[in-house]
């Protein structure tokens, strides 16, 4: 992987969240919210071989926790999505055959995204964090996941893209 795609995925990274902040926050979802950024960052790692995953996994967490909503520890998102991204390096092939079929790729995404949520709040209890209800953040999950289900193929088309895009010769092989 080289120096450049780094700069380039994590340039990509920060319009998403560009694009998050600015339009998809704005919008009134009937149910809770939908987060683009953590769609577009778990496509990517689906994609990404074992390295990229965790690269890439660690940097987006960093872009995520330099949110300007994220009211946690600095690190937090990082360490959640590294961890989700060691996950997908470990379960590499089972995501290749999701990979494969767009529908069933969909709705590993969303669970992937609720997982990822849910990786959230669990660290952020040994944190010592007060995350809300338990109620609450289980719908919150629910509806992220049940609107990565309907939104994110708008957007897959761009992302793969980009992704395409990204790779060089040598990653190519």
């Amino acid at each position: 992987m080289s120096q450049l795609r780094v700069l380039t995925t994590t340039l990509f990274l920060l319009l998403m969240l560009f694009v998050q902040e600015t339009v998809i926050n704005r919008v009134n979802f009937p149910w809770h919210s939908f987060s683009l950024y953590l769609a577009a960052l778990l496509v990517l790692l689906a994609f990404e071989d074992r390295t990229g995953a965790l690269v890439f996994g660690f940097l987006g967490g960093l872009v995520m926790d330099l949110s300007p909503g994220s009211a946690t520890p600095f690190g937090q998102w990082a360490l959640a999505l590294t961890f989700i991204g060691y996950l997908f390096t470990v379960n590499r092939e089972t995501i290749g055959d999701f990979t494969d079929r767009p529908i069933a790729f969909i709705g590993f995404v969303s669970l992937a995204s609720a997982l990822a949520m849910a990786t959230f709040l669990f660290l952020g209890l040994f944190l010592g964090q007060a995350n809300g209800g338990f109620v609450h953040n289980l719908g919150v999950i629910a509806a992220n996941s049940v609107w990565s289900f309907f939104i994110t193929p708008v957007f897959l088309p761009l992302i793969i893209r980009f992704r395409k895009f990204s790779l060089s010769s040598r990653d190519l092989i």
